[in-house]
């Protein structure tokens, strides 16, 4: 469990494919996506994960664009006759897809006079998008508003993620600002530790609690911090002065 009242910009992701869902394919994304935020001082608020169903892309995508939030979308934007989720985007905005004149240059590099139709499909984007460039066969994704749009295949996917973020969003960037410490509490669990949580979370509104119950049904609880290192320090004294108070010895954090 976890919780913060701090205002940030969230990150997301969408993972689109029935063979995550069938089990043919393990993601890799989350992990990925995860690492390469944490470099840049950022963490992935959430993930969903969708079927090959245009209705449930489409629903999935209007409700994503609504919220304002930064997405990542894996998968589906390939020329085969499932990938739609360039078209579930464009009606999730009520926009029109449209041949990309850079992402058709692109193409046209690449394949010279072996472009066909298909290949060019891969360059229709919703009307209004910016083409993310593919350093691996320079076939473009896109971005339009704060939604981002990569292949599924993370030889592709994540150095595009990595320059989404250093090209977009470089001003959120924030490695080292934040920190982490956690205390691995001992013989205890986590019931009498919730209105001291309950208390930390109202004086420090900018910090993340976190707490962590053992997998195993011991008496064991993490429970963490994590925000500013100014701030993490002062909420740290709080938290270990209400633990002595509940005849909880609190060990050094790590």
């Amino acid at each position: 469990m976890s919780t913060s009242t701090a205002t940030t910009d969230r990150i997301g992701i969408v993972l689109i494919g029935d063979e995550l869902l069938n089990g043919r394919k393990q993601d890799a994304h989350q992990a990925a996506v995860i690492e390469r935020l944490a470099s840049r001082g950022l963490e992935l608020s959430w993930v969903r994960v969708v079927g090959d169903d245009t209705g449930l892309i489409q629903d999935t995508l209007t409700q994503t664009f609504a919220s304002g939030d930064i997405v990542f979308s894996f998968g589906g934007i390939g020329a085969t006759p499932d990938d739609m989720t360039r078209q579930c985007a464009a009606a999730a905005l009520g926009v029109d897809i449209a041949l990309h004149p850079d992402a058709e240059r692109e193409i046209r590099a690449v394949f010279n006079d072996q472009v066909t139709p298909q290949r060019l499909r891969m360059g229709e984007f919703p009307v209004g998008s910016r083409i993310i460039p593919n350093p691996i066969n320079r076939i473009a994704g896109f971005s339009i508003h704060r939604h981002h749009f990569v292949p599924g295949f993370p030889v592709m996917a994540w150095p595009m993620v990595e320059w989404v973020l250093d090209n977009e969003y470089a001003h959120l960037h924030a490695p080292d600002q934040r920190i982490q410490q956690t205390l691995l509490l001992e013989n205890t669990t986590e019931g009498p530790l919730i209105p001291l949580m309950e208390e930390i979370v109202a004086r420090f509104p900018d910090l993340k609690l976190s707490c962590l119950p053992a997998a195993d049904g011991s008496r064991r609880v993490d429970l963490g911090l994590k925000g500013t290192p100014e701030r993490v320090a002062e909420g740290m004294v709080v938290l270990k002065e209400g633990l002595l108070q509940l005849g909880i010895t609190p060990p050094p954090a790590s």
